[in-house]
């Protein structure tokens, strides 16, 4: 069992699904925020390139096993952006009701709605192992969005299989079919020594 954690990222939506997610099963998990540390420049050009980035700069200053994640929603019709760059289209300070905004306006009459969420986990330990661990979810977009739950682009996702967006999800609805939800279960099993 990891004895401590560190979760390699600032973003409190993130680490809020995460303490909800690795309860009891890490014996303490702290966060790259709370230990002040910088956030690494996000250069790759994939999901594991980003979230490799995050989890080796975390680990090398804290000298503890880190956690990360680099996640981003897909939309078939714009050719999978934003991708990669999901947060980017929020620009800088963050305002994701423009990047749903953008989304929206780029998909114009777009008869395929459908989109996907990927989240990739990266655990980096400071002998040099590195695991990672993938989950998806598909579904559709909506507008105008729906909800005021989550972070991010949740407003605008519905899942396959449900009637409620991500942004209408309670926790526990959104623990049991999100993007992160799956990866982290397969980071879970590895924890408990179960085939990722």
């Amino acid at each position: 069992m990891i004895q401590k954690l560190v979760i390699a990222s600032h973003n409190k939506g993130k680490l809020k699904e995460f303490d909800m997610l690795l309860q009891g099963l890490v014996r303490e998990v702290t966060n790259a925020a709370e230990l002040r540390l910088i956030e690494p420049a996000e250069t790759g050009t994939t999901f594991i390139e980003n979230a490799e980035i995050k989890a080796l700069a975390a680990m090398r200053v804290s000298g503890l096993p880190a956690l990360s994640d680099d996640s981003g929603m897909s939309v078939n019709a714009l050719g999978g952006e934003p991708g990669v760059y999901s947060a980017d289209w929020a620009g800088n300070p963050r305002d994701f009701s423009k990047a749903m905004a953008l989304v929206h306006e780029k998909m114009g009459d777009a008869k395929d709605r459908s989109a996907y969420f990927t989240s990739v986990l990266v655990l980096a330990y400071p002998d040099g192992r590195i695991e990672s661990f993938e989950g998806r979810v598909d579904g559709k977009l909506v507008w105008p969005p729906r909800g005021v739950e989550g972070f991010g682009y949740d407003p605008l996702f519905q899942p396959d299989g449900y009637d409620k967006t991500f942004g209408e999800m309670t926790d526990e609805e959104k623990k049991t079919v999100s993007h992160r939800a799956r990866a982290t279960q397969k980071f879970i099993n590895y924890l408990k020594g179960e085939k990722a």
